[in-house]
């Protein structure tokens, strides 16, 4: 290794950070990018850096993009389960409290 590369950490990168309530770790992307030594007044330097620049921010984006489509389902089958569990705690509740309200009686008693 020359003295122009350096360890892959040392390279300049586009990092995202995810934090939620729901997780304890914050999930980190990081995405290297290239060090420009374009010319400013090179256009043609300055373009390719911009293109390698753009398709560093594309991949980035789809990585988040995959985390997030992944938790969202996550989310969603802890949000059915838990809606599941109060669905049920709330019909056993009603028949709990019919139970008290019909206490001592007969369920076929009819009033006449």
């Amino acid at each position: 290794m020359d003295g122009s590369e350096k360890e892959n950490g040392d390279l300049p990168a586009l990092t995202a950070q995810y934090t939620s309530p729901s997780i304890s770790d914050p999930q980190s992307f990081r995405q290297p990018v290239s060090v420009s030594n374009a010319n400013p007044s090179n256009t043609s330097e300055t373009t390719t850096y911009l293109v390698e620049l753009k398709q560093s921010m594309t991949k980035l984006q789809s990585e988040v993009n995959a985390f997030l489509t992944e938790k969202m389902g996550e989310d969603k089958a802890q949000e059915n389960t838990n809606g599941n569990k109060a669905a049920s705690n709330k019909h056993r509740q009603i028949d709990e409290k019919k139970e008290e309200d019909m206490y001592g009686e007969e369920a076929d008693d009819v009033e006449g």
